[in-house]
């Protein structure tokens, strides 16, 4: 028991150092943090033969897995083609691992072992599980149009909490909407302009990666919408 909450203070402590935020994260968050016991790496599905899958052969995976998260497989599907093109042991130049591109630390912060990284089952539920915390601790509120929120919430798994968060505050600082994307990507850009960066409200200090971000969030909601087309939740 002690051993788990030492873990959960971990998990949080950092990622409240990647989001460069101290607000108090609320209890679902934590509890969310301790769902490692659902990440049993070699699920039993099969994987699915040409022509009878809808996106990917991990269809049901993806199914099967982000619905108990609570969360749309298409969209889980359009952030994995971006991530690897459905390739299970792609490995990044900074260390990203398996189809859904999760770091070492971010699975240790889950309790799991890196070595696992390659097993989709386990990928695709770490990638689930960091979309739910992400949501959590971002806050947006519930009459945010569901564009916004999610564009908010890709761009944080891009390019990490605490730039994102700073970019909200820093559109709120100048009397803009910290939940409108159009708003937070003007100052996500804006943050490599030491007249931005060096604000008091700001963090996580420089950010240069913001084309990157951008394109990823475009991205990875058109190829969404497309899968939806395609294809019933």
């Amino acid at each position: 028991m002690l051993k788990k909450t030492l873990w959960v203070i971990l998990f949080i402590l950092g990622l409240t150092i990647l989001s460069g935020t101290y607000d108090r994260i609320d209890a679902t968050t934590r509890a969310n943090a301790l769902d490692a016991e659902r990440l049993e790496p070699n699920d039993n599905q099969m994987l699915l033969p040409e022509g009878e899958y809808a996106i990917s052969a991990y269809d049901n995976l993806f199914r099967n897995i982000s619905d108990s998260e609570g969360n749309d497989w298409r969209l889980m599907s359009a952030i994995a083609y971006h991530e690897s093109r459905f390739t299970p042991d792609l490995c990044s130049p900074r260390g990203a691992r398996g189809m859904m591109q999760i770091m070492p630390s971010v699975a240790r912060q889950f309790e799991i072992d890196a070595e696992t990284l390659n097993d989709p089952a386990t990928s695709i539920r770490i990638a689930n599980l960091l979309m739910n915390t992400l949501s959590k601790m971002m806050r947006i509120p519930a009459e945010t149009s569901e564009e916004d929120r999610l564009s908010l919430i890709l761009a944080a798994y891009n390019s990490g909490i605490g730039h994102v968060a700073d970019a909200r505050r820093l559109a709120k600082a100048h009397g803009e909407c910290p939940n409108s994307w159009e708003s937070v990507a003007r100052y996500l850009e804006l943050k490599a302009d030491p007249a931005y960066y060096e604000h008091e409200v700001v963090r996580c200090g420089r950010f240069t990666g913001y084309r990157q971000t951008a394109a990823y969030v475009r991205d990875v909601r058109d190829r969404y919408a497309r899968y939806c087309n395609r294809v019933a939740r």
